[in-house]
This record gives C-alpha cells, structure tokens and sequence, in this order.
C-alpha cells in the first residue's frame, strides 16, 4: 500500500507540466506523507479552461465507521465514494516525481520507488474533502500491474494518462472512473531510490 510518495519539483516546474497557474504555493519539492501538505492541480469548473495548484493535507475524513483518515480510496463502487466522484469539482490531480511500495518478508523488507521515465512529473487521480481544520485529498487505488505485482504490491495509485486529464477533472463521472485502471508497467521503472 502506498503510503509515500514524492513531488522532487518545486510549484513552479509542477504547474507548467500541467499547464496550471502555480499562484503563490510554496512547494519547493520534497517527500509527502499521510498528514503532510502537499500541492494539487484542480480546474476551474468551465470545462478545464483553467487549472491551478492548490495546497492539501494527504487524507480525508474517514466514513462513518471509519477511525483514521484515508489516503487511499480503493473500493469505488461504496456510495461514500460515488458520491463525491460524482461531483468534477471534487476530483483533483495529485502530481508527484515516484511513488514507494515495500516489498519482502518482515525482517528483510526495502523500499522500492516506481516512476514514469518519460514523465518526470505525473499525476495520480484524485479526489477533494473538506477536512477538520484543512482541505484535503486522498489517492485513487487499483490492482497492481506487473511490475507491481512482482514485487509484492497489493495495491498502486491510479496513474492518469496525460491525454485523459481532462477527463479526470472536469468529465461525467462514468467516463472519469473508467479510468481507474493499472498503468502499463512497461511505461514505468522500479528502483531503491527516487529518481534525480
């Protein structure tokens, strides 16, 4: 499960990769963990003719039955979620440089980064709540693909196409979850440090 990823690029490079208005965030590129803020991209509404970075907390509030926040929102048929994927204005780009799985037996496990070579700045679907005192978000989870798999992970964070886009922020909401599918991994490539 992803509990770790990294964004090695400050606002301003992250915007122009998204074509977005960085504002004044002040992301100078680091790690980002549950509870930690980091920037991400939302649109204004008008069919995506403007998008900007917005800082959040990695998190929302849990479902009722829940007991701590959630980072990874897997189970898109729940009507918790549905509900807010219904709504484009509550889907953001999460854009980050790699992302950590652990694999290996208890005792001898490593931390493994993937990445997207000809991406250096890509972007997890994401989705916005309001939080108790911050806004904040949680990543959309799929099946592992190979490479994934391979190395034991359970789970991997939706990965969007930059053509698709559009589509994850301000497309009918069929079209948008349609594309919470595993990214090829034959685009991606593993290793035990992010890349520089």
């Amino acid at each position: 499960m992803t509990s770790l990823y990294r964004l090695d690029a400050p606002a301003s490079a992250t915007a122009a990769a998204f074509g977005a208005d960085a504002g004044d965030d002040p992301w100078t590129g680091d790690y980002v963990a549950p509870g930690r803020p980091a920037p991400v991209i939302v649109s204004d509404g008008r069919g995506g003719s403007r998008r900007f970075l917005s800082p959040r907390l990695w998190g929302v509030p849990p479902p009722p039955q829940g007991d701590r926040p959630v980072t990874l929102v897997r189970n898109l048929q729940s009507p918790f979620w549905i509900g807010t994927l219904r709504h484009a204005e509550l889907r953001c780009l999460v854009p980050a440089t790699a992302f950590a799985e652990w694999t290996g037996d208890a005792g001898t496990r490593r931390q493994l980064w993937f990445s997207v070579p000809s991406r250096p700045i890509f972007a997890f679907a994401g989705i916005l709540r309001q939080g108790e005192d911050w806004p904040c978000f949680a990543i959309l989870a799929t099946e592992p693909n190979r490479l994934a798999a391979y190395h034991n992970a359970k789970s991997m964070p939706v990965i969007v196409h930059p053509d698709d886009h559009a589509t994850w922020l301000d497309g009918e909401w069929r079209a948008a979850v349609a594309l919470a599918a595993p990214f090829p991994g034959r685009m991606m490539t593993v290793g035990e440090a992010p890349p520089v």
